[in-house]
């Protein structure tokens, strides 16, 4: 499945995010972007950037902070003047701070040619979004579902008028996902029983099998958030992909960036241990750019990419029928039944 050729195949864990965009120029004129979670000195800080230098119509970038969008709206002027940029506050831990910025973000466009859902939560001390549910699960998987299908109406309208597939929603996702597959039975890590399909199927590492007192194992939790990424993305295109919208998740590779503010010192040894190779922020937002702009992926034929190239996800990450149960345990968490 993943062995498809992509319009660059030299590309690799090397290749930075403005060569992938001055590359694929074509795909950014004139169109309307959405980046969440951009601070500066972040892959989203340089994926907007990238996405500016050739010159979009619109770039709306979405964060928590409005100190950190401004500094990164100063960066980007200074570049590009002539490009216009929106800001718009998001809190992903707050389901009514998400239907705010939905809502704002419709007044601003009619259409959205692409959504890179960029922002994430990592921490291995249990957080709750302002509804109860668990933080890296809800942040990173449910407060983006919320969002994106909010704004589906403007997605519709742009692949009404582009070519099929090249309206794209990106979702950043981890080789994390490797750890776990969504908890249906505990998505919250209370520390219940689950079946044995909600388990890693594999030996676990000593490091990420250690549970809290409260039954909370960040690793897992991550795990859990991080395929929850991907199945959206097979959820996505089941329903969209006959309408012109596709979806892929993509992981960035190591790069050492804020999300990692939450661990403690054995957690943060354990992440520098993962890779070999650790790479800068430009580094960091060029796969997602493949992802959201390469046309050799108007037609999917996987949904993970990793180094500029497409990749093997855990099966449990692509099922078809785990992406179902998650489109509809996010519909409960959220209260919306979505008619896409």
């Amino acid at each position: 499945m993943a062995s498809k050729t992509l319009t660059h195949p030299e590309w690799d864990k090397e290749t930075g995010g403005l060569e992938v965009a001055k590359a694929f120029s074509d795909q950014i004129q004139g169109k309307k972007v959405l980046i969440t979670g951009v601070s500066p000195e972040s892959i989203g800080s340089s994926i907007a950037l990238s996405i500016a230098s050739q010159s979009p119509t619109l770039l709306i970038l979405a964060s928590r902070t409005k100190s950190k969008l401004e500094e990164v709206l100063k960066n980007i002027r200074d570049a590009y003047p002539e490009v216009h940029v929106a800001l718009v506050l998001l809190d992903l831990m707050s389901q009514e701070s998400i239907k705010k910025a939905a809502a704002e973000i419709a007044s601003l466009t009619d259409r959205l040619d692409i959504i890179i859902n960029n922002a994430g939560l990592m921490t291995q001390t249990r957080m709750t979004t302002k509804e109860g549910i668990e933080g890296q699960f809800g942040a990173n998987h449910i407060g983006h579902y919320l969002l994106t299908n909010l704004l589906a109406p403007q997605l519709l309208a742009a692949a009404k008028s582009s070519a099929p597939g090249s309206t794209r929603v990106v979702n950043l996702t981890s080789l994390g996902h490797r750890i776990s597959p969504v908890r249906f039975s505990d998505y919250n890590l209370t520390g219940k029983d689950v079946p044995d399909d909600e388990k890693n199927p594999g030996p676990m590492a000593p490091m990420f099998a250690k549970n809290e007192p409260d039954g909370y194992n960040g690793w897992i939790a991550y795990g859990q958030a991080k395929t929850a990424n991907i199945l959206y993305s097979v959820g996505l295109n089941e329903r969209l992909k006959s309408k012109g919208v596709v979806s892929y998740a993509v992981h960035p590779g190591s790069i050492w960036t804020g999300l990692s503010r939450g661990l403690n010192a054995d957690g943060e040894a354990a992440i520098r241990n993962t890779s070999t190779f650790w790479k800068n922020h430009d580094q960091g937002a060029a796969t997602v750019l493949v992802a959201a702009l390469d046309p050799a992926l108007d037609e999917p034929t996987s949904v993970l990419l990793h180094d500029c190239q497409l990749s093997e996800a855990a099966p449990y990450a692509t099922n078809p029928d785990m992406a179902e149960r998650l489109w509809t345990l996010s519909e409960k968490l959220v209260g919306i039944e979505f008619k896409l």
